[in-house]
């Protein structure tokens, strides 16, 4: 498949009702993926299980997404949390899908002045919805490899196993990889793309490979495999262009302890210092870092009080 079929994975935001409806379960934890595999494409969708509970799944399902779609079924708080979050995440790429008790007018009042202004809407309807995705397009491969571990399991009889996405460029069986932040090397022993062992997968594939040289209790979300040299790990992270969630209750300015949204790890820090739309953090774990990516402030207590994403700005 790698190679002959577009591939794209779209965040299920606001229903758990459509993920089933559209596509087939696979993997499930606190995100569930489902999946949809055609002649020339292949979908898939995350959804945060454990969401509004817990605010991380949300921060998971967003990295994984190349765009959202966002199911309303009713305007709650959970919902507006949804909306700003995935504003700071940068998610300018999507749809909205009406339910049949929720008015048009209101939920564009919702998003406006968000990145999810311009989302088209369809009504409850999964032909409509099956139409709509299959007109999407993949993003165009951006830098260099990079595969963010989003699920890490030992296979009877093959070791241990990482699931993600391939981004950026090619990875090909039997190549050797980083696995950032940590110094370790690690042999990609196989690759499967939907259950079908390749030789080689291309961006956008959502993958399964088994590696040689670490062990399965070594491997968790929001580690990296990427080419040596490729990212930069540091215990201070930098942020520029930083802007704040109008709507946050806590506090996120100098002194404060946060946590950081980078991609798919999490980490606990301490602000060090604001300069303006700058920001410079103590991270209590160092983390694996490119510079403009996309790397949110979030305070993961707080649940009814307001929406738990502080703001957001780019890695410098």
């Amino acid at each position: 498949m790698s190679g002959r079929a577009r591939s794209i994975l779209l965040t299920l935001l606001g229903s758990p009702a459509l993920g089933p409806a559209l596509a087939k379960v696979g993997t499930k934890s606190d995100l569930t993926l489902y999946h949809h595999v055609t002649e020339g494409l292949a979908v898939s969708y995350v959804e945060p299980t454990l969401y509004p509970e817990r605010f991380p799944p949300l921060l998971a399902a967003l990295a994984m997404g190349d765009a959202v779609v966002l199911a309303v079924e009713k305007l709650d708080r959970d919902l507006a949390e949804c909306v700003v979050t995935s504003d700071l995440a940068g998610k300018d790429r999507g749809f909205v899908v009406l339910g049949p008790s929720v008015g048009e007018a209101e939920v564009r009042a919702l998003l406006k002045g968000t990145q999810l202004e311009g989302y088209p809407f369809l009504p409850w309807e999964l032909p409509r919805v099956r139409t709509q995705v299959e007109a999407m397009e993949p993003p165009p491969p951006k830098g260099e490899l990079s595969i963010p571990v989003d699920h890490a399991f030992p296979v009877k009889g093959v070791g241990p196993v990482v699931l993600g996405v391939v981004r950026g460029e090619p990875v090909r069986a039997h190549e050797k990889l980083r696995l950032f932040p940590t110094e370790k090397t690690v042999e990609v022993r196989s690759i499967q793309v939907h259950d079908v062992e390749v030789p080689e997968a291309s961006p956008g594939d959502r993958v399964g490979l088994a590696l040689k040289g670490v062990e399965a209790e070594e491997l968790s979300r929001g580690l990296l495999l990427a080419r040596e040299g490729s990212y930069a790990v540091k215990d201070l992270l930098e942020i520029d262009q930083y802007r704040p969630c109008r709507f946050f209750k806590g506090k996120a300015g100098e002194g404060d302890r946060v946590h950081v949204s980078l991609g798919l790890s999490l980490a606990s820090a301490k602000v060090q210092t604001v300069d303006g739309p700058r920001y410079t953090l103590a991270l209590d774990k160092p983390l694996a870092v490119r510079p403009g990516e996309r790397a949110l402030l979030v305070q993961l207590s707080g649940m009814g009080a307001g929406p738990r994403v502080a703001g957001g700005g780019l890695t410098l």
